[in-house]
């Protein structure tokens, strides 16, 4: 007798804001089988994703085997938690700021909400190498280390099925690996997985692999013959002679002092509740140096750019200069903000989803989470110029939250230039990103650079994302500078 399909779509259909986003997909997983889908940025993969979930309206059917609902757990790119007041109004410099950040669960407290007896905590926590964060507040847990958690949490859960959005998001290399691991390992056991992914990140345990693009999935492939048919990616743009003429026509927001040195640290060191996340870091960045900062997840770095940019008052208790200036010297917040252009995956997480995307932009010339003050016509032209030079203009008037990651993301870029800036911090700008995206990204980051002559810092995890402008590296690790 034939085992029944683990999983049967007919005419899945969602709409969102009237727009087609998935149109009647169908397929079936069988018995042994996994599905990864791929696709361009916005395609409709998330969607795809939370209508298995039965997380947005859609029509069309979806059957699970037997006829009942599985337990499902969705793995999301952006995570979402509840403070101790079970409220989610957590603020975007929480993180650092070690006394608001007690509002949040640890890891072992989160995971002891599940019920789970005290040695399959120790055992998942093991399986998944984050033991020694259990006494870690989520809020302050980095991307790779949250990622790992939720896995932690639905296994405990005793999750039949995992819905995986973009599980690599934020993932270093030896974490992107453990995924890889344990998702075979998870297959063993039985447990069935669907994920959506880029094509570079595909487990060695799935069967199956699809594109979904307009709203369709196209060709059911095994994983060796996607493999053997994946392309070389080039980029559909190339900064040309109009685009570097066009940046440097665009007039800054303000008047910015020259400078010699843009960051220094003398060992500085940051501690909370007893850990050390920071430990005796010399560092000096020169005008016009372009930097790349490494490390694995939960090394320090976002922490280290968070000294940077304001965000940590930690800052304050360190040697730390910026601009030739000792900071805390006089300089307000926003006196160091405004020569900074900055993106981060928490920037990203915590930004007013309900604003539009030109107000998106226009708010980076305030260094607001949000746009909440009336435009000079100066500044409403500057915004709508980097609009257009990073070919986005179409996006102006829709919303935030009605966007794709990858649009949102070139959107928060444009907010980073829209002051015209000395100085760009760029912490993983490509999380969410298609290959081609990825590629136009970093050809546009690396010709304002040059051309603009900008200090930059960038973090990414994948050595082909960082541009070729950058010549000087920092490494962490366990948060001191590697040797």
């Amino acid at each position: 007798m034939t085992a029944s399909p683990l999983l049967q779509v007919n005419g899945l259909t969602v709409q969102l804001s009237g727009r087609p986003v998935l149109q009647e997909l169908s397929f079936t997983i069988q018995p042994g089988e996994k599905l990864a889908v791929i696709g361009a940025s916005g395609s409709g993969k998330t969607t795809l994703i939370k209508a298995l979930a039965g997380q947005c309206f859609s029509s069309g059917t979806i059957h699970f085997q037997n006829g009942t609902t599985p337990r499902i757990a969705v793995i999301a790119q952006q995570h979402q938690f509840r403070n101790l007041s079970d409220l989610s109004s957590f603020y975007y410099q929480q993180r650092f700021n070690s006394n608001d950040s007690e509002d949040a669960q640890t890891v072992m407290e989160a995971l002891e909400e599940t019920r789970a007896v005290a040695s399959a905590i120790a055992e998942i926590l093991t399986l998944l190498g984050i033991g020694q964060i259990c006494d870690t507040r989520l809020i302050q847990l980095s991307n790779g280390e949250h990622k790992r958690f939720q896995l932690a949490k639905a296994l405990l859960q005793n999750a039949e099925w995992l819905l995986l959005d973009n599980p690599y998001t934020g993932l270093d290399i030896t974490a992107r690996q453990m995924l890889n691991t344990i998702l075979d390992d998870l297959s063993q056991r039985g447990i069935q997985y669907l994920l959506v992914t880029s094509p570079s990140d595909v487990p060695a345990s799935v069967t199956q692999v699809t594109e979904l693009s307009g709203g369709k999935l196209g060709v059911m492939l095994s994983r060796q013959d996607h493999v053997l048919a994946r392309p070389v990616i080039k980029p559909s743009f190339l900064p040309g002679d109009t685009f570097i003429a066009s940046c440097k026509t665009i007039p800054p927001a303000y008047t910015y002092p020259d400078f010699s040195v843009a960051i220094r640290m003398v060992n500085t060191s940051v501690v909370y509740h007893g850990r050390t996340i920071l430990d005796t870091i010399n560092w000096e960045v020169k005008k016009g140096e372009c930097w790349s900062v490494s490390g694995h997840n939960g090394s320090g770095k976002s922490t280290l750019l968070s000294l940077v940019n304001g965000d940590n008052p930690q800052a304050f208790a360190n040697e730390i200069y910026l601009f030739d200036k000792r900071k805390g010297s006089g300089e307000s917040i926003w006196d160091i903000k405004q020569r900074i252009g900055y993106v981060s995956p928490e920037l990203h997480h915590y930004f007013d989803a309900t604003a539009t995307a030109f107000e998106v932009v226009a708010s980076g010339l305030f260094d607001t989470i949000g746009l909440f003050r009336q435009l000079s016509q100066q500044q409403r032209s500057i915004t709508n110029q980097w609009l257009a030079l990073l070919d986005i203009t179409a996006l102006g008037q829709k919303s935030f939250r009605q966007l794709s990651n990858g649009q949102q993301r070139l959107v928060l870029l444009a907010r980073a230039l829209v002051k015209n800036p000395p100085l760009l911090i760029l912490d993983e700008p490509c999380q969410g990103l298609d290959s081609d995206l990825s590629a136009r990204f970093i050809a546009l980051v690396d010709t304002i650079c040059v051309e603009m002559q900008k200090t930059l810092i960038y973090v990414s995890h994948y050595k082909e994302e960082i541009p070729s402008c950058v010549t000087r590296s920092l490494e962490l690790a366990q948060g001191r500078v590697a040797a």
